[in-house]
């Protein structure tokens, strides 16, 4: 399946730089875009799977985009992010034909968590193909020839960023930008223990790629 492709419409800068790298750490294919004008230009080309949007843009409000972007026949979900959270406002967001809405400041673990579930009721399914394996983000599962492995949310991070880049060698930094918070103080002996766990659970797939050691340089899934 191909990855979900999200449209992050958010004119600070630096939350949309925070978001987008989050959701991507998280498996989806993200675009961002700083105004209502940017946004119905690039959803008219290409209907995203579904969009976040900032209520307080620049040229617009959040809300009218979406109002506009219905009335052009697109479905594609939206959850809105606002400062506001007055009923009145998370009403409105509603009828403007919002899917859900986050106020800030928010943790970026539920904002995955609610656009997840805004893409399962779109039908939309998140799973990803990648180095023989077949992972979902929503169930934390890889999968492959029919048997499946739970893995923790740290574990998945893990393997998707090796999976993401299959044959080539990731280092150690590459990992933890990956799979912990930013500012994260991370030991080497705590990623070991971290993908001791992935290679037990791997080996219980029959015919999934190994995580090799490059010693000295990281790991590399094959």
């Amino acid at each position: 399946m191909a990855v979900a492709r999200i449209m992050l419409v958010e004119d600070d800068l630096e939350l949309r730089t925070v978001v987008r790298r989050a959701l991507e750490e998280e498996g989806f294919a993200v675009s961002g875009v700083g105004t209502g004008a940017e946004a119905m230009e690039r959803v008219a080309a290409q209907p995203p799977d579904a969009l976040v949007i900032d209520v307080g843009l620049p040229d617009t409000d959040g809300r009218d985009l979406c109002q506009a972007l219905r009335a052009q026949g697109i479905q594609s979900p939206v959850l809105f992010l606002t400062a506001r959270d007055a009923l009145t406002d998370r009403l409105a967001g509603f009828g403007a034909g919002g899917d859900d809405y986050l106020t800030k400041p928010f943790a970026l673990a539920e904002l995955t968590a609610r656009l997840r579930a805004v893409l399962t009721r779109a039908g939309v399914d998140g799973t990803v193909n990648a180095a023989g394996l077949k992972l979902d983000p929503t169930n934390l599962e890889a999968s492959r020839e029919g048997h499946s492995v739970r893995l923790t949310p740290t574990e998945f991070r893990l393997l998707a960023a090796l999976a993401a880049q299959a044959e080539r060698t990731v280092t150690r930094r590459e990992l933890v930008r990956s799979a912990w918070p930013d500012g994260a103080v991370v030991h080497d002996n705590t990623i070991d223990v971290y993908l001791a766990r992935l290679r037990r659970k791997l080996r219980e797939l029959p015919g999934s790629p190994a995580i090799n050691t490059v010693h000295g340089v990281g790991y590399r899934l094959q």
